[in-house]
């Protein structure tokens, strides 16, 4: 995490006082494990799969992700925005897989939470994915929960999927034209970032440019599910949760954006520097250039 952190210039928020604080982040994934650099920050736990109370991991994946995003306890791993609580929804389970009806199910539920309680729920990290023209029904389902959450003032954002590098790989829900989708780059350097042969590409079927944002999302190293265990990961699953910290980071320095209007900030402030210009996409996120614009 400490390169993820240098290449967005995290510390220009840090040095701002801005860690996240008072912002909660949804992830809908494998789960949470009670990671030492988690403690304190697991705000809530549903399981979808196995309707356990206490928050569990049998993956790995959504634990790894909690960390990008929010790892700020007594271990080695600092994530992006470690001052933000994390509210973890289990809808995949030992392998990966899961219904989509449990995902929607997830984002009803946290737009319902949100509806009954002050302290809201304000970014939803989704890492489920379905191809384009895959059952119909369910993606539009999909599309239409995601779409409300974003509509009910919460910024989702979902992975472009690893079916790259062909166009028409993104995956569902991040073909929606309201959410941010982000894919993954493998080089971390300032001059020269290539897209990840795997990540999901677009244009949409609605040719819709997707992803709007890349960023690093090879070998990523995060929490894993045993105590003071960390893990490396790939895949633009890996990807995401560096933009829903940073995208924690700007709301906690301003609570009243819309989530269109995050998005907007992301849209003005994205650099392509280095970038192939066949890539289409607005570029990755420096959190300097962001604070300023904003």
């Amino acid at each position: 995490m400490e390169r993820i952190l240098k290449y967005i210039h995290a510390s220009a928020a840090y040095r701002q006082g801005i860690f996240g604080q008072g912002i909660l982040v949804a992830v809908l994934d494998t789960g949470i494990s009670p990671h030492t650099d988690l403690q304190g920050r697991i705000a809530g736990f549903r399981d979808y799969i196995r309707q356990r109370p206490q928050p569990y991991d049998d993956n790995g994946h959504g634990t790894h992700i909690s960390g990008i995003i929010g790892a700020g306890g007594k271990g080695a791993i600092h994530g992006v925005a470690p001052g933000c609580y994390l509210w973890s929804c289990k809808v995949l389970d030992k392998n990966g897989n899961g219904k989509i009806q449990d995902t929607c199910q997830a984002v009803e539920d946290i737009v319902a939470y949100n509806q009954r309680h002050t302290q809201k729920i304000r970014i939803m990290n989704i890492s489920v994915g379905m191809l384009e023209r895959v059952q119909p029904e369910l993606q539009k389902r999909l599309l239409q929960c995601v779409e409300r959450a974003w509509d009910q003032g919460i910024v989702v954002l979902a992975a472009a999927g690893n079916n790259g590098p062909g166009e028409h790989t993104v995956t569902s829900p991040g073909i929606s034209k309201k959410i941010i989708t982000v894919g993954s780059l493998d080089s971390c350097s300032e001059t020269r970032r290539e897209l990840s042969l795997y990540s999901g590409r677009g244009p949409t079927a609605s040719c819709v440019v997707k992803p709007e944002i890349v960023m690093p999302g090879t070998d990523i190293i995060s929490c894993g599910t045993r105590q003071g265990s960390y893990v490396k990961k790939s895949g633009t699953s890996m990807a995401v949760p560096i933009v829903s910290g940073i995208i924690a980071l700007l709301l906690s320095k301003d609570p009243s954006l819309t989530p269109n209007e995050v998005k907007l900030q992301l849209y003005r402030s994205a650099d392509r520097t280095g970038m192939d210009r066949r890539i289409k996409c607005w570029g990755t996120i420096d959190l300097r250039k962001l604070l300023s614009v904003y």
